[in-house]
Parts: C-alpha cells; sequence; structure tokens
C-alpha cells in the first residue's frame, strides 16, 4: 500500500458521524461490546510489551530485533481481534494502528497521511539497518500503546443495532480473503494466517447468541466457522499455505452460510462498501455492484446496444478512419498488441500503452494516471484527442442527426431526457454502459471456483497460492479482479511507483521520463505513479505496463523478484514497491505465470450485440 484515491462519498462517509441506535431486540450488541473490551484491554497490554521491547533494542544485538519484532508480531494478533469493530464503528481512529505504510493522499482535499502504526513499524524492523531507526519505532510504539490505553473511551454513549454487528463481520470477512491471507498488512512478518487465525476465533465470539440456537443457518456457520479456524491453525506456514483449498473448501462457504445466516434472521443492512450482500461469495460474478462504479447505474439492454454500436463507428473520429476498436480490439482481448498506439497520422505513437478494456469500468479513475473520474469523462477524452480519435464533437452530432437508425436508437435508450437525445453526453454515458459488459469472468480460475476443479492444473493452483501469498502479488492486485480496487470496500483506486525503467531493460535500467500521476495533481509522492490494473486477461494482452515496455510475463516476472526499479539498483525516492527481492525460485515463477493463463477469459468475440 501505497497511495490511493479516496472518491468524495467515500471521504464523507469517513468524517461524518455514523449513527447507531439499539433497540430491545438486538440480541448481540451486549456481547460485542463485552468482547471488544475484553479485546481492546489485551492490545494495550500487548502495545505495552511492544513499547517496552523497541525501548531494549540495542546496536549490534540482533536479539534484541528479533524480540522486538516478535513483540510486534504478539502486537498485531491482539489488534486483529477488534479490527473488525474499530473499522466498522470508528475507522478514523483505526488508522492510528494499522495505517499503510506508506505517505496517502486523501483527494480531492489533498491532505497527507504519514505513516504510521503497526504497518511503519514493521517496515522499520525489517530495513536493513533497524538499529538507525530506533527512535521513530518508539515514537510509533508510545502513538498505538497511548491511544490503545484510551481505547474503552470510544464506548461512551455509544449505541449500535444487530444488523450493525453483523454488517462489520460480512465485511470483515471479505477482509480476511482478499487482505488477510496475502499479508497485506505486514508482508515482512509473513503473520497475516496467523492474524486471520485470530479474527476468526473473535467472529466465533460474537456471533454466539446467534449460534447458540439450532437451525439449518446456524448449524451451517457452526460447521464452517470451525473448519476455518482449524485449517488456520493446522497450516501455518504463510509461503506454503494453500490458499485455494482453504478459501473453496471452508473460507467461500462460511461467506455463503453467514449470509443466508443474516437473512434468515432480517438482520440484512448495507450502509457502505461496493459488495453485492446477495452475492454467494467474493468470487461470485456478481460479487461487486457495478452500480457502485460511476456510470454503473445506466446499464439498460438498448443503452449497452447502442454503445456497442458507436464503440465500432468510426464516425466518431476526425478523419472517419478510427473507432474506439482501433486501440482496443476485441480480437486482442480490447488492446491492441502494440507497445504504444499508432497516434492519428499513422505514424507517430501516443505516450502510452493501451490497457485492456476488460474489467476497466471497475474503477474509480480511469487513464494510467486517473485524471478522469469517469468513464464518461475518458471517452470524451479519447475521442476529442487530436493523437488519438480527433474527433469534433460538433460534427459527430451533426452526423449521427443524419443517421434516422441513430436518431431512434438514441430515442428509445434515453426515453424523456431534457438533454437532446443526441449529445456527447449520451455517447459517452451509451459506450461506457457498454464497457461495463466486459466484465465476463469466464476464465479457467472462475470455473474452477465455481467448483470445476478439473479446470485449473496444479501449475496454476499452486500459481495462484504463490499469487496471493509469497510472490506479495494480490498485496496490490486484490481479489477478486485482481486490479487496484481495495478491499473490503472496495471504494478506492490505487497508483504505484514500482520503479519501472523507461526503457524496460533490467540490466541496464534508465529512468521513465512519463511523470505518471504528477503531471495531474503535481504533488511529490506522485512521481511516476500509476493506476494499478487488473491482471484478468494478462496473458492475452502483452506487452505490459503504462510504457509497454515489457514484452513477456517473465520480464514482468523477474522485475517484480528483483524488487522493481530500486531493485534492479535505480533510485527512485517515491517508489513503492518494495526494494526487498521477493526470492522466487524459477519454477515458482513460471507457476505464478501459468495461474495469470488461468485468468484469462473466453474469446471477446463471443460478448457481441
Amino acid at each position: 500500500m501505497k497511495w490511493i484515491i479516496w472518491p468524495v462519498f467515500t471521504l464523507l462517509a469517513i468524517f461524518s458521524a455514523w449513527g447507531f441506535k439499539q433497540t430491545p431486540a438486538d440480541t448481540g450488541v451486549d456481547n460485542t461490546i463485552t468482547i471488544f473490551r475484553e479485546d481492546a484491554a489485551r492490545f494495550a497490554a500487548a502495545s505495552r510489551e511492544m513499547e517496552t521491547a523497541m525501548q531494549a533494542i540495542t546496536p549490534g544485538k540482533p536479539a534484541s530485533i528479533e524480540h522486538a519484532k516478535a513483540a510486534l508480531k504478539k502486537c498485531r494478533l491482539a489488534y486483529k481481534h477488534i479490527e473488525y469493530f474499530l473499522d466498522y464503528f470508528f475507522f478514523s481512529s483505526s488508522m492510528v494502528y494499522n495505517r499503510p505504510a506508506k505517505t496517502e493522499i486523501d483527494e480531492p482535499y489533498m491532505e497527507y497521511q504519514s505513516p504510521a502504526g503497526l504497518q511503519q513499524m514493521a517496515v522499520l524492523l525489517f530495513d536493513k539497518n533497524p538499529y538507525a531507526h530506533k527512535q521513530a519505532l518508539l515514537d510509533q510504539a508510545n502513538l498505538v500503546s497511548s491511544s490503545a490505553t484510551d481505547l474503552p473511551a470510544l464506548l461512551y454513549q455509544f449505541k449500535a443495532t444487530d444488523k450493525d454487528i453483523m454488517e462489520s463481520l460480512r465485511i470483515e470477512l471479505v477482509r480476511l480473503y482478499a487482505s488477510g491471507i496475502t499479508g497485506y498488512d505486514a508482508p515482512e512478518l509473513k503473520s497475516g494466517i496467523a492474524e486471520t487465525a485470530q479474527s476468526m476465533r473473535t467472529i466465533q465470539a460474537v456471533l454466539q447468541p446467534w449460534l447458540s440456537t439450532s437451525s439449518p443457518e446456524t448449524q451451517a456457520v457452526t460447521r464452517y466457522l470451525g473448519q476455518c479456524i482449524s485449517y488456520l491453525e493446522l497450516h501455518t506456514d504463510f509461503d506454503h499455505f494453500n490458499r485455494m483449498e482453504f478459501l473453496t473448501t471452508c473460507a467461500l462457504p462460511l461467506q455463503e452460510s453467514v449470509g443466508n445466516l443474516i437473512h434468515h434472521l432480517q438482520l440484512d443492512q448495507h450502509t457502505r462498501s461496493a459488495l453485492n450482500y446477495d452475492a454467494k461469495n467474493l468470487f461470485s460474478k456478481d460479487a461487486l455492484r457495478a452500480s457502485a462504479f460511476p456510470g454503473g447505474t445506466d446499464t439498460g439492454a438498448l443503452l449497452v446496444k447502442l454503445g456497442w454500436q458507436l464503440f465500432y463507428d468510426k464516425a466518431l473520429s476526425g478523419n472517419g478512419l478510427r473507432n474506439c476498436a482501433t486501440c482496443h480490439q476485441p480480437d486482442k482481448y480490447f488492446s491492441d498488441g502494440l507497445r504504444t498506439s499508432l497516434a492519428t497520422d499513422e505514424k507517430n505513437h501516443v505516450r502510452r500503452n493501451a490497457p485492456s478494456l476488460y474489467y476497466a469500468a471497475f474503477q474509480y479513475a480511469q487513464f494510467w494516471d486517473g485524471r478522469a473520474n469517469t468513464l464518461s469523462k475518458q471517452i470524451q477524452t479519447v475521442i476529442t484527442n487530436p493523437e488519438e480519435m480527433n474527433g469534433y464533437p460538433d460534427a459527430i452530432i451533426v452526423r449521427l442527426n443524419d443517421d434516422s437508425a441513430y436518431r431512434q436508437s438514441f430515442a428509445d435508450a434515453f426515453p424523456g431526457d431534457s438533454i437532446p437525445a443526441i449529445s456527447m453526453t449520451h455517447l459517452s454515458s451509451a459506450i461506457a454502459a457498454y464497457i461495463f459488459t466486459l466484465s465476463p469472468q469466464t476464465s479457467a480460475f472462475d470455473a474452477y471456483l465455481a467448483g470445476d476443479k478439473k479446470a485449473m492444473t496444479p501449475a496454476q493452483v499452486n500459481g495462484f497460492n504463490l499469487f496471493m501469498g509469497k510472490g506479495q502479488c494480490a498485496t496490490c492486485h486484490f481479489a477478486p479482479l485482481f486490479n487496484g480496487l481495495t478491499p473490503p470496500l472496495y471504494q478506492m483506486t490505487e497508483f504505484e511507483n514500482l520503479g519501472m525503467p523507461g526503457n524496460g531493460s533490467l540490466r541496464r535500467p534508465q529512468p521513465d521520463k512519463d511523470a505518471g500521476r504528477f503531471e495531474y495533481f503535481p504533488i511529490a509522492f506522485y512521481q511516476r505513479a500509476f493506476k494499478t490494473p487488473t491482471v484478468r486477461n494478462a496473458a492475452m494482452t502483452t506487452p505490459y505496463m503504462h510504457n509497454g515496455a515489457f514484452g513477456s510475463l517473465e520480464e514482468v516476472m523477474d522485475f517484480y523478484n528483483a524488487g522493481g526499479g530500486n531493485g534492479l539498483g535505480m533510485k527512485d525516492p517515491y517508489q513503492t514497491l518494495t526494494a526487498t527481492k521477493l526470492g522466487l525460485s524459477t519454477s515458482e515463477m513460471k507457476d505464478i505465470i501459468a495461474f495469470l493463463k488461468a485468468l484469462s477469459d473466453q474469446p471477446a468475440t463471443t460478448y457481441n450485440y
């Protein structure tokens, strides 16, 4: 983690007061509060022990560092018992303890959040010279410890409902599957499996008031909870943890059974997140709500069909020779196979690689630098860009109005709209609606998760486990879409500086002159930062990166395994990717590539209208 976009509605949700009201019918609230009090006290005690361990760090004594790491891990394990509660009811307070270890920028207010808390301490302890950071470690430990002591004060006049409790647990399960077992919070400590087990224990305790009664719904939750906890406690090796087996045999069934229990108890509530609570699990095709993303509410059949027609219409370009499919070709998985696309003059090239449009709609920022916050804005920008389509809005509207079929299609797609039927606003909305349909999830991986155990090879399954664990791929490419949507709420889009060489060379890397998001927001921390794209269909969309500098997945894996640009010897002070080498073997990297191939959807031509 890394730099993120915080949409306006998310900021309002975070910084405004959420009101919680307890009713006499609520049976789980008192139990939850009791559990939180007890766990908060344990966390406070663990944080004091950690502070003492940091104080004991002595230069030249590696044992003092190992003791400090052990104390940090113990503190993190204690924190995981209260994380679900703090993140749901007191989000701003939770950031004191587990804030990402990189500077974050809250947009649009452009306020900085400096690294702080347990994640930052892990980074400092695993530095090449941790002794030099003793004072910083002490400062962080004191911040955590003093704040933890005051946790009970949060409960003053606290009120909640059973529906609130249940929603917090729904979200926690997603956090565990998409972040916990990946080691997202502290990849250096490799404590993600143990932390997930602690969280599961707390979920079990919080659900006891409901699980004490017998019904098919409670029996299923009890069974799968027990299986999850047993699996996590029996398989503790982070690098070799079988995430696929864990997810398919007990974790995802638990998520489904919890959803069934909540519905059975009539405790459904949706106050936040882009999650679809009616989906079976995190990897269901409908796990994320299209309506949660800009433009996702307008995806009617007539609108989508119109968008499909416009996508392939060369009348949108200035010379009548190009359309959206020129650079986003269906037979190439909506990319064009070029390092950077040809410009309108058919001689020069545009600055950046044309990424696949698959799953592009499920982001809160468009373009590599995120300068458009909606697909509609992105589409209009491309149409009018002199190097891309060089279209003239007035001329486009005249051409479309001259076509009686288009006049009827626009009228049908936008009935009763006060805006003239054929407009750039409507045109871009229609194309955006079509792009929203480009999220098929028809890959071998999706078939495997749906129950077809023959859909993936053993190498691909192992590659998934490595992708989600030792390879740290899933700490930036988050499940289920494997893009920069950050779990568990999926309401933020990440930007990363990988230290990507401009020349694509791993032996003699040269700095990239593309400043990335910095050109849009001239803030130092955005230097050379780019949006994290999906790796679904990555095997079908070579070349790679914003500049198209890597021609194979093997080069991409070698780059990440080396620690990005800084790991290769470059010196980029704003690189967000850890420069620590991953230590993946050649066979392990081959298996990750095999998994990426298992993320290839069925050929795009089957999705025409």
